[in-house]
């Protein structure tokens, strides 16, 4: 996976609506990380490195440190469901967003910044926990 010239580590993707980030190993090469909808942790996905870096095959699309964030985030809001802190923040924005839906109209500004800070913090803290329970792929660093 090493040589392709011009490539930053780490990187952040939607690869078909799915966040992916690939991020560097100690050894001078390189680890794809996809987002599973199942867990909303990480999945060891080597297999898409060229697929994502040469754009081959589909949807992939770059994304900023703070761009990815949001994207997991909305992702894991969407798809996962549960007990504890995240998830009711989760629910939070999904009230937010189900307003605007209701009521036919953009987010304000106040509402935009006010999701946008809420899945920082979500993010951080699911990273956190993952990072907890042991999974090499967990990075809060990211949202911070």
């Amino acid at each position: 996976m090493n040589g392709v010239s011009g490539l930053v580590l780490p990187s952040y993707y939607l690869y078909y609506e799915s966040p992916v980030k690939i991020v560097p190993t100690p050894e001078g090469g390189a680890r794809v990380w996809r987002l599973s909808m199942d867990s909303g942790g990480w999945q060891e996905s080597d297999r898409l490195f060229e697929k994502i870096v040469f754009a081959v095959g589909g949807d992939v699309f770059k994304r900023s440190p703070e761009e990815f964030v949001q994207d997991v985030e909305e992702y894991r809001g969407h798809y996962l469901s549960g007990e504890g802190p995240v998830f009711a923040l989760y629910e939070t924005v999904k009230a937010v967003i189900d307003t605007e839906v209701r009521e036919n109209r953009y987010l304000t500004d106040r509402e935009t910044a006010l999701v946008r800070g809420i899945r920082r913090k979500t993010f951080v803290m699911f990273e956190e926990q993952l990072r907890r329970a042991g999974h090499p792929g967990a990075d809060p660093s990211i949202g911070q």
